[in-house]
């Protein structure tokens, strides 16, 4: 409700698009209807949406919490192209940042995940890559949310399972972050602060990397439409106008043919087929990927799905692409924009990870006639 105030004062038009998923009863039904009245008081477009999450959580065989993160970024993006808003915004604020930070390092991450939430980006979502996603109230703590509340007269619903403890982030926020506020009442600044810090630092080196490589910009400006969307409880806000377009986006549509050339966030990468005749060397630069291309037979080039699976070179048995994800400490956030080489008998069968890996079955032998070569157009 803050940012939705926020942008009302502003005096910029947006929309609020509200997410029932279902999994309160009438307490969500309670939710629902709070954002309808206020968004009829306040005069402003209110979409809405219901969704079945546990039953396509079961589905897809993923958390509850990710399947309402995947529902919603698909809804508002489909919003974003049915009625032309420029952007989303999402109420993620300090608090949120410094959870997330905690949680990364606990899991264990590289440099991305120690530079926090970036005040701007792109939708999580393969099928939405483009569409601009804000966070303007990352700067601000709960409780300078709070103070901004009650200075606006606002009223707001409180979600009683953010008090439960049974997910490690609602952990972290109830548990954890008491104590850290005894050692430091001041502490989510502090983390934020030193966020901010180590994407200052490190955030151009790993752009750079990144950038040749394949992997995503981690701390690109962002794009900055007129109007921005926003997040009120499990929603959003849109303003219309034409969308803001800033550095590479992954082309999620291309399909990988020979000698192609393809869009991967942060880059391009091509995919060539040659003849190869056992003299040249099978290690490749950083970045350059070779498979026998008669094994590889028919492919194309998808993202990851679940269910999708690969037996890394030498390993000595299948393993999960969410597996391999984790091991390799890849975002969650970024995993749908990974480029994935994909067999067409069995679509679930990963042949290659750009840049990074290939399976075992495509790998170069003595036998090998012709290759895929797969490079970045930078390598």
């Amino acid at each position: 409700m803050c940012l939705a105030q926020k942008v009302r004062l502003s005096g910029e038009p947006f929309a609020i698009a509200h997410c029932n998923f279902g999994l309160r009863g009438a307490e969500s039904d309670g939710d629902e209807a709070f954002v309808r009245e206020w968004a009829s008081s306040a005069g402003v477009t209110c979409h809405v949406k219901r969704f079945d999450t546990s039953v396509y959580a079961a589905a897809e065989g993923i958390s509850v919490e990710m399947a309402a993160r995947r529902l919603r970024y698909h809804w508002f993006g489909e919003l974003c192209r049915e009625h032309g808003y420029a952007a989303v915004a999402v109420a993620h604020n300090a608090n949120d940042n410094a959870e997330t930070l905690i949680l990364n390092l606990l899991r264990g991450t590289g440099v991305r995940g120690i530079l926090g939430m970036k005040p701007s980006g792109f939708i999580p979502d393969p099928d939405f890559a483009d569409v601009p996603l804000l966070r303007p109230l990352l700067g601000m703590t709960r409780a300078d949310i709070e103070a901004f509340a009650a200075e606006q007269g606002l009223q707001w619903r409180e979600d009683h399972t953010n008090l439960e403890n049974d997910f490690k982030r609602n952990k972290i926020r109830n548990l954890v972050f008491p104590v850290f506020r005894e050692i430091n009442p001041r502490f989510v600044e502090v983390l934020n602060r030193d966020m901010e810090r180590f994407a200052e630092e490190l955030g151009p080196a790993v752009d750079l990397v990144q950038g040749v490589f394949g992997r995503g910009p981690i701390s690109g400006a962002g794009p900055g439409p007129s109007s921005v969307a926003q997040n009120s409880l499990s929603g959003t806000v849109a303003g219309p106008g034409p969308r803001g377009k800033s550095g590479p986006r992954p082309n999620v549509a291309q399909t990988a043919s020979q000698n192609s050339l393809n869009q991967v966030q942060g880059g391009e990468f091509s995919i060539t087929k040659e003849p190869w005749d056992g003299t040249q060397p099978v290690k490749q630069p950083v970045g350059t990927l070779v498979l026998d291309a008669d094994k590889a037979g028919d492919y194309f080039e998808g993202r990851w799905e679940s269910g999708d699976w690969i037996k890394p070179l030498g390993a000595p048995g299948r393993k999960k692409m969410q597996d391999w994800f984790t091991d390799h400490h890849i975002p969650a956030d970024e995993k749908p924009f990974i480029p994935l080489l994909k067999s067409t008998r069995d679509p679930h069968h990963i042949l290659a990870v750009i840049p990074y890996c290939i399976d075992h079955s495509v790998r170069v032998t003595s036998r090998t006639q012709r290759i895929l070569r797969i490079s970045s157009s930078e390598s």
